[in-house]
């Protein structure tokens, strides 16, 4: 009978210790699944908090097909500050960037070893990458020593995760491993504004050309100040950070420097390239879209002129502006290599939209979208004119061609004329 008993309280203590470990399990379990729908929630709830606007808009690219299909822990940035969370593949798009990440080793081998190098700026180098799915890219790795550099890195993927335009370099992935910073651009075949001005490697730029190239950076800027949301100051428009495509269209680069116009508009520290920089914001540290509008009136005298303001581009024009009155007689500050080649009328309207953008006064500086229209408006007048000439040209052959046709016929006339005159007279003699 002890035996029995004995025996039925250790099969209970054996079921019960087993009962225990179940309800264990299963509560682990229960918590897990639980959690996980929680993570991928506030991963979309964070992606959805950020506005992307439709305009302009382009879509990201997968740039290595090693991307896909490995899991790993990734952070993104919101606000500037970093948050970490787990259980996206690679291939998927960062929550709350928008931007992919991109291993070490990947772009390691996409730039052989970062032995391409095409660029060396304050911030890091830069290489161009050749990925496994044929496209070009390029890769900015930034300075380990550079306490300013990590916080470009961490800006520009803020910003650009939400920025998409056609006149923007779009920031299309990153990396963050191993110590290293990079940042993951479209490659821009023809390079820098400033190489193109200043480098005799390249051909003259024309003047319709720069011209163009203007509009396209003013598109940018406009997008930038209009278009995102919230409005983004770039901060550091300059001739070296615009950057040209195959086709030769300009786009904005290097938003390292950039911020949203609703935060912190009083920095403690001047940031920015002199002789491109707002005196305003100079004297008081305050930056806003107008102190963008003003590098960017510098930007059209640099087109205008082919001097940068390292070489007196400002003290040129001021004594220029002292003749002109602002207005009429810019002639004296052009390009002497385009020898000519420009017309006088859009020079002068051009130069004085420049002006108008470098005024003392930040009030009365025109905004972007004026910019672009006005700019807009001198290329649709340049259309016409061509336009004019061209039909006055078609005129002019026709009606040189209905001459030359009329004198080719009139000695026939003469003659058939001068028949039918003889032919009467010798009938009257008849008669």
């Amino acid at each position: 009978m002890k035996e029995r008993s004995s025996g039925l309280i250790i099969g209970i203590s054996i079921g019960v210790v087993i009962g225990a470990l179940l309800a264990i399990i299963g509560l682990l379990c229960f918590r897990f699944h639980r959690k996980r729908p929680q993570i991928g929630n506030s991963s979309s709830r964070r992606a959805a908090t950020i506005p992307i606007r439709a305009n302009g808009a382009d879509t990201c690219t997968v740039l290595s097909d090693s991307s896909m299909g490995t899991e790993s822990s990734r952070t993104s940035v919101q606000n500037g500050v970093p948050f970490w969370f787990g259980g996206l593949k690679k291939g998927h798009v960062v929550a709350a960037s928008g931007i992919l990440e991109y291993s070490y080793k990947d772009l390691q081998k996409a730039t052989y070893n970062f032995t391409s190098l095409i660029g060396q700026g304050a911030f890091g180098s830069v290489y161009k990458a050749q990925m496994t799915t044929g496209e070009a890219v390029a890769v900015k790795v930034l300075a380990t020593d550079s306490k300013q550099g990590e916080k470009e890195f961490q800006t520009e993927v803020m910003l650009l995760g939400r920025l998409h335009h056609r006149n923007l370099v779009n920031l299309v992935g990153y990396c963050a491993e191993k110590g290293k910073h990079m940042l993951i651009y479209v490659y821009m075949s023809k390079g820098s504004l400033a190489s193109h001005l200043y480098s005799e490697k390249h051909e003259l730029l024309s003047w319709d050309l720069r011209v163009q190239i203007a509009l396209d950076v003013a598109r940018g800027l406009e997008y930038l100040h209009d278009g995102a949301v919230p409005p983004v100051i770039h901060r550091d428009i300059k001739s070296s950070n615009i950057l040209l495509d195959l086709a030769m269209g300009a786009r904005v680069a290097d938003f390292g420097l950039s911020r949203e116009d609703m935060i912190n508009r009083n920095a403690s520290n001047i940031q920015g390239t002199f002789g491109y920089l707002d005196p305003e914001y100079i004297s008081t540290r305050a930056f806003t879209k107008k102190s963008d509008v003003y590098s960017f009136g510098v930007l059209l005298f640099e087109l205008i002129a082919g001097r940068n303001p390292q070489q007196g581009l400002m003290e040129y024009v001021e004594l220029a502006a002292m003749n002109t009155e602002g207005k009429v007689g810019w002639e004296e500050i052009v390009d002497s290599r385009l020898e000519g080649n420009f017309d006088e009328q859009e020079l002068n309207d051009v130069a004085t939209l420049a002006y108008k953008c470098i005024n003392r006064s930040p009030r009365k500086r025109p905004s972007m979208r004026d910019i672009v229209q006005a700019l807009s408006r001198i290329l649709m007048t340049r259309h016409n004119k061509k336009h004019h000439r061209r039909d006055s040209s078609v005129i002019a052959d026709e009606v040189a061609l209905n001459v030359d046709q009329l004198g080719r016929r009139s000695p026939m006339n003469g003659e058939h004329r001068r028949f039918e005159s003889f032919g009467s007279t010798a009938d009257s003699c008849e008669v």
